[in-house]
């Protein structure tokens, strides 16, 4: 198969599932392995694909994140609310600092992918079933305490599988917030954390970048761009009328396929 067609479709894969609570770990290890693209330039690709991906939350909410960084010389709603991100993204960083090379060296495996998206599952289903009645049903409502909690459970997304976006939005849900505070501030927190991963990833791997593969990154980056646009606007309809019930049985199923594909 043709290299832009390869990296259009992993573009695809990337931009939909990047930001729904389904894990696109999974998805993107499955799919460059039916399409015979892995090995170490692979992996720089997906990696500069996650950047448009987190490009089109930053275009999506461009108009709030411009109010943020006008108004943090003098407006307590925009320090307040860029306090909370940076709180909340510390746990993550801070561990994916210390454990990249153990992570990338024993957990990037289909069997821990597999059991990560299936216990997500399971887990989803529970919080949806327990959960309280949400205290905090807009971002800038959002506390110090309730930011670093949901920082805390980001960090279990460092497991591949996991979903950084589901493990963040099921914290917001465990800590008292509403389904869309939840998701919404799961994007924002996307932004420093994905910015910071793939600042490091494409460090790491600088010697593999080439000018004779722009064209096929750029394919992947465009196309992740795009269809990211379309998943967040998605989610956030999505949430006002439904739970993420169908995202749990999605990962359940999702979970037992890439579990058996291992096996083959």
């Amino acid at each position: 198969m043709d290299f832009f067609l390869k990296a259009l479709l992993l573009g695809i894969v990337e931009g939909l599932t990047e930001f729904l609570p389904i894990s696109s770990t999974g998805h993107l290890i499955i799919t460059a392995d039916l399409l015979d693209y892995t090995g170490e330039k692979a992996k720089t690709f997906e990696v500069m694909i996650q950047l448009g991906a987190i490009l089109a939350v930053c275009w999506l909410y461009r108009a709030r994140l411009a109010f943020v960084a006008r108004g943090l010389p003098r407006e307590p709603v925009a320090r307040r609310f860029a306090f909370n991100v940076g709180i909340a993204f510390l746990p993550a960083a801070a561990l994916g600092f210390l454990l990249h090379g153990y992570i990338k060296a024993y957990l990037f495996t289909p069997v821990v992918v597999a059991c990560a998206l299936i216990g997500g599952g399971v887990a989803i289903l529970a919080i949806e079933r327990l959960a309280g009645k949400p205290r905090v049903d807009d971002v800038d409502a959002i506390g110090w305490k309730q930011a670093l909690q949901v920082g805390v459970a980001q960090a279990a997304a460092l497991i591949p599988g996991v979903s950084r976006s589901g493990a963040t939005i099921m914290g917001g849900l465990v800590f008292g917030l509403s389904r869309r505070a939840a998701t919404e501030f799961s994007f924002f927190l996307a932004i420093p954390t994905m910015f910071a991963a793939t600042a490091y990833d494409l460090y790491e791997s600088r010697h593999l970048l080439s000018v004779a593969d722009a064209g096929v990154f750029a394919t992947g980056f465009v196309a992740a761009f795009l269809s990211a646009l379309a998943a967040v606007k998605f989610l956030i309809h999505y949430i006002a009328h439904h739970d993420f019930s169908l995202f749990a049985w999605y990962r359940i199923a999702f979970g037992c396929l890439v579990l058996a594909y291992s096996t083959l």
